[in-house]
């Protein structure tokens, strides 16, 4: 296993994670309703399979400073997952927009920063 390898390959999970994420927001924040279940458990596994990922190359073959930083940032957001999903989507209520922000920002920065550590590290 190559690092570079790992990380692009999280860095596109992540990012269609990313997008499933947008769409939830959407629905939270312009229809004022919680997202569809489905939708909710996609994102949660694509992204859950990334950091997962990133865990075992981090473990075995090392990652840049870049992606050390961003695998926190996902945990983090990880840790904001599991609360609105927990807390708040299997009880049918209504998830706290503070919550999604955080959420959300804590992910979107991971993201950039794995994206940087991706091209960083990429072969010519």
């Amino acid at each position: 296993m190559q690092a570079a390898q790992v990380l692009l390959t999280s860095t596109i999970l992540l990012a269609i994670a990313a997008a499933g994420g947008i769409v939830m927001a959407g629905i939270r924040f312009i229809s004022d309703r919680s997202p569809p279940p489905l939708v909710a458990m996609l994102h949660g596994l694509l992204a859950a399979a990334a950091v997962t990922l990133l865990l075992y190359a981090a473990a075995t073959v090392g990652l840049p400073g870049n992606a050390l930083v961003a695998l926190v940032l996902f945990v983090v957001a990880a840790t904001g997952g599991v609360i609105l999903n927990l807390n708040y989507h299997w009880k049918n209520v209504p998830l706290p927009k503070w919550l999604v922000v955080v959420h959300a920002v804590a992910a979107v920065l991971g993201l950039v920063l794995l994206a940087a550590a991706a091209w960083s590290t990429r072969s010519p």
